[in-house]
């Protein structure tokens, strides 16, 4: 697999984009807004000079990694790619309609991938004209620098293209775990309702935001709180992942916090709006 397509250019898509490019991947990063498409390509660039500051890169280095991105707002560029992934926001409806709309476009092999951190596969993989051909592939933030990706496999999804991307996935120097298809696999499972009862403990009044981040980092031995991974993550996202667990496992322990739906409300959603739990 050497021509890639991702679509959605929000942070995820850009870092995606950015490691394959630096993983020797044709890359193609595809999304609908003009403005999105500037955004990341401004934060690829940064990131990539920042790494050239460092030392990391060399300036020949740079200039083939971005000779292996373009950038697309049409959809139909990623017709005749050997690997789509889709890294729009997790909203099922959005990633269904998506899903209905490549059935019009794509080839007779390509893979489709969904970035989705906690939706069915098997469930997106219905809407698609060949659901063996459909995958979860969860990267994760920074997708640059985070070694993991969970491979999920739908009801329907072949043999052939579990092999193909766990081999694509090793060819990138990515670190592979391999999961049922269940609501969260196996990261967000554990993680998202971590975050969220560091905000019942919050809401409650246990402690403050830096005491409970501060509580969590040198007593567990995390990089970084809870609270603070939920403003890198975006509050949107985690509770958005919350609500599906709640609903596909109907039990009270999967109950979003209501003071962490009361910041998303608010628009408090974390880094990418500069205030979240904390001011950025």
């Amino acid at each position: 697999m050497q021509d890639v397509a991702i679509i959605g250019a929000g942070q995820m898509g850009a870092g995606i984009t950015q490691y394959l490019a630096m993983n020797n991947i044709n890359v193609t990063l595809i999304d609908y807004k003009e403005s999105n498409i500037k955004r990341a390509s401004g934060a690829i660039r940064n990131s990539l000079n920042r790494l050239l500051s460092k030392e990391k890169i060399s300036e020949l280095d740079l200039v083939g990694i971005q000779d292996r991105i373009h950038y697309s707002t049409a959809l139909s560029s990623c017709s005749e790619m050997d690997l789509v992934i889709e890294a729009i926001p997790e909203e099922i409806e959005k990633k269904e309609q998506l899903l209905i709309e490549l059935n019009g476009i794509l080839n007779e092999h390509t893979i489709v991938a969904t970035n989705t951190s906690s939706l069915s596969i098997t469930k997106l993989g219905t809407l698609f004209k060949d659901p063996t051909r459909v995958i979860g592939l969860h990267f994760f933030n920074p997708a640059v620098i985070m070694p993991l990706v969970e491979i999920i496999r739908g009801l329907e999804t072949s043999k052939e293209t579990v092999d193909k991307v766990t081999s694509f996935i090793g060819n990138i120097n990515k670190e592979p775990v391999f999961v049922q298809d269940r609501s969260g696999f196996i990261v967000n499972r554990i993680l998202i309702p971590m975050i969220n009862e560091a905000f019942f403990v919050l809401q409650d009044g246990i402690a403050t935001a830096e005491e409970i981040d501060k509580a969590m980092k040198l007593g567990s031995n995390q990089p970084m709180g809870p609270l603070e991974l939920a403003d890198f993550i975006g509050l949107d996202t985690c509770l958005s992942i919350m609500e599906t667990l709640h609903i596909n496992f109907g039990e009270d322990k999967y109950r979003p916090a209501p003071l962490l739906r009361k910041y998303v409300e608010a628009n408090r959603l974390g880094r990418k709006t500069k205030k979240g739990i904390y001011t950025y």
